[in-house]
């Protein structure tokens, strides 16, 4: 049976997909017994580039090839700058973090590695490239929060509303949405293109797994 674009390029990532999607700050969070530095650190780290990540997404609508192909995206749009962006903000409340202390916390170099692969594609690249990075970020959570769904515990929303942000029959749509924009690029564009959606998601899954281990630096 022929594998899709997707289904190749995943190929393409090998261990480190599964490396990403097995991760022990995945089990750890879902068990609820992650450490509350470790998760606090996440935390400030990954909502670094949630404006780079909107305007990725937003990009994606832009150079979408019809409107069919935008009003998904759009819905997703407002979940994000939405339910994902309250989540954030209020578990920095929760953990003690407020602005002026995070303000004085640096990115680190994995963030600001994301940022400007967002930001590049966004700008510069071709809308399978955007596609590319959008569906590492988005089917990797995925993969994992479906796979600790079972496992979650319950007692504490900042752990647990994480996994259901990146799991259930919703989240499963947006992917297969994602990953459907991205299979039809792979059958319109030339062996070019495809290469250079091949290194945009084999960046952005070397930067994944970069990102649970920054998590955990000392």
């Amino acid at each position: 049976m022929t594998k899709t674009f997707t289904e190749e390029l995943r190929a393409a990532a090998g261990d480190q997909w599964d490396r990403v999607i097995n991760h022990r700050f995945t089990t750890e969070l879902a068990r609820g017994d992650i450490d509350r530095n470790v998760l606090k650190k996440y935390l400030i780290q990954d909502h670094r580039f949630l404006d780079a990540f909107v305007v990725l997404l937003a990009s994606a609508i832009a150079k979408a090839r019809d409107l069919d192909d935008r009003i998904p995206g759009c819905q997703f749009l407002g979940l994000i700058t939405g339910k994902e962006n309250t989540y954030f903000e209020r578990c920095f409340v929760e953990l003690g973090c407020g602005k002026e202390e995070r303000a004085q916390i640096p990115d680190e170099d994995v963030t600001k590695g994301f940022a400007n692969l967002m930001k590049e594609v966004s700008y510069k690249g071709t809308l399978g490239e955007i596609l590319s990075v959008l569906v590492v970020a988005e089917w990797s959570y995925q993969s994992w929060g479906e796979k600790v769904l079972p496992i979650t515990n319950r007692d504490d929303f900042l752990t647990y509303e994480w996994v259901d942000l990146h799991s259930g029959d919703y989240f499963r749509d947006v992917v297969s949405y994602l990953r459907g924009l991205l299979d039809k690029e792979g059958t319109l564009i030339d062996d070019e293109g495809k290469e250079k959606c091949k290194a945009a998601f084999l960046r952005a899954i070397q930067l994944e797994e970069d990102f649970f281990e920054m998590a955990y630096a000392a």
